[in-house]
């Protein structure tokens, strides 16, 4: 296997790292100060840079107005803009939107191409996705409590959701509601296009997260449902495909984030580095001078690397094989990775002391963010049972 990285690829991740560094980086004072909505409007001129560079939309196809990355590839660019909060959005790739944009791809009809994909893919709208509910565990995504009931030629959806990133602001919500309760656990969803002016839909609140509420894109919402009816026709895919449909989001989800996680880890060595070299113990005597933080930055360097290969390699699988060859893969890079984050965050706040809790650099946001790494997407404990129960089968 060559895991090389072609000429072109390389130009890019040094092209849009400088551009990140110019135009993104001077930004997040505002993001971690202000509210969303005063910062988006600002974002929408360097949005329109990114598209007048090709970089738009790194995720999809050309077919789809994307750029047409291969996963790898991708994957390596997820890493870049990681490395601000800002970048992902900046480029149109942002979570859940990308993971929305890739199944709109494949499955809307022409008519849902047309009010949902389109505008979503050109940035002109924000999407949401309503799966995780309060009172369900979210490590057993069959178990759900929200109801569409189908009258007529219309679904009428009771229910909650929670942890609905990005709900504030949201033209649309792709909810898993439970179709059928009599059918196999597998097919009892289904996936619907819920627009958020629909009546019957509701925004209770931005859940409160570390302390921080949050707003628009930053934030995560509880949304019910109340007796809100959409169209049958507002259905993606066929009904009782929900589950199938949410683990083909998952599957390539879980490097976009992977990635993501490891270019905030490398910006937060980066931090620390810096710190440890600036912050002197006593005139003369820098922190990088002791030995602790040294095994710090070396550990930090170690596991940043191997996690990186790992999720690499999870996506040339996926590449080559499809995503069900690399269920392993997959599970395993999901709390390497997120553990990984915990710890390069946690002793980047640790180096920068009291600062490193403040909001005077970026690393108190990615800890409050990003602390739920290891529960979204199927906690650490699910990832590793999966996993070990794969390998114990080799030697039955």
């Amino acid at each position: 296997m060559d895991f090389s990285i072609s000429p072109a690829t390389t130009r890019l991740l040094d092209a849009v790292r400088e551009w990140l560094a110019t135009y993104a980086l001077p930004l997040e004072r505002e993001l971690l100060e202000g509210r969303w909505e005063e910062l988006e409007p600002g974002l929408e001129p360097l949005r329109a840079d990114v598209k007048s560079r090709g970089w738009w939309l790194p995720q999809l196809s050309a077919e789809h107005g994307g750029m047409g990355l291969e996963l790898v590839d991708f994957g390596l660019l997820g890493g870049e803009l990681g490395r601000s909060p800002l970048g992902h959005y900046l480029f149109n790739c942002q979570a859940p939107d990308a993971g929305n944009l890739e199944i709109l791809a494949e499955l809307a009809t022409p008519a849902q191409r047309k009010r949902f994909f389109e505008p979503l893919a050109r940035g002109d709208i924000r999407s949401c996705f309503g799966m995780t509910e309060p009172d369900n565990p979210g490590s057993n995504p069959v178990r759900l409590s929200t109801r569409a009931e189908r009258r007529g030629e219309e679904y009428v959806i009771s229910g909650r959701k929670w942890f609905v990133t990005g709900a504030e602001g949201a033209a649309f919500c792709v909810v898993m509601a439970v179709t059928d309760p009599d059918a196999d656990r597998h097919r009892r969803a289904s996936m619907l296009l819920v627009p958020t002016d629909t009546p019957g839909y509701r925004l209770v609140r931005n859940v409160p997260h570390m302390g921080e509420a949050g707003s628009g894109w930053t934030s995560h919402g509880e949304v019910a449902f109340e007796e809100c009816r959409v169209p049958v026709t507002h259905r993606l895919g066929e009904e009782g495909d929900g589950f199938r449909i949410a683990q083909q989001r998952l599957g390539p989800g879980r490097i976009h984030h992977c990635m993501r996680w490891l270019g905030i880890c490398e910006r937060a060595l980066e931090l620390t580095c810096r710190r440890a070299l600036e912050r002197e113990l006593e005139p003369g005597r820098p922190l990088a001078r002791e030995s602790l933080i040294q095994q710090w930055i070396g550990q930090s360097r170690a596991e940043i690397d191997a996690s990186r290969w790992a999720v690499l390699h999870a996506a040339w699988l996926i590449q080559q094989q499809g995503a069900r060859a690399a269920r392993a893969e997959i599970s395993a890079i999901k709390f390497q990775v997120a553990g990984t984050l915990e710890r390069v965050l946690d002793r980047a706040v640790q180096v920068h002391g009291a600062l490193g809790v403040s909001d005077d650099t970026p690393l108190a946001f990615f800890f409050r963010q990003e602390r739920a790494a290891r529960i979204y997407d199927g906690p650490d404990e699910v990832h590793q049972l999966a996993l070990a129960r794969r390998e114990l089968k080799k030697f039955e």
